[in-house]
């Protein structure tokens, strides 16, 4: 894996936090990954697919 730094506006590291607590998710970094990998496979891999690539 790499390492990606970014900016995130606070009240998503909050949300975040609230995820982790909830239990939801083991930790931040998971729930970024999790939260990417949807992004891709709705608005990327399901395109490509789609068109057959």
């Amino acid at each position: 894996m790499k390492l990606v730094t970014l900016h995130v506006p606070e009240q998503y590291i909050d949300g975040l936090e609230q995820l982790v607590d909830l239990k939801l998710y083991p930790n931040r970094s998971e729930a970024i990954r999790i939260a990417i990998r949807d992004l891709l496979k709705r608005e990327l891999w399901g395109v490509q697919q789609a068109q057959g690539q």
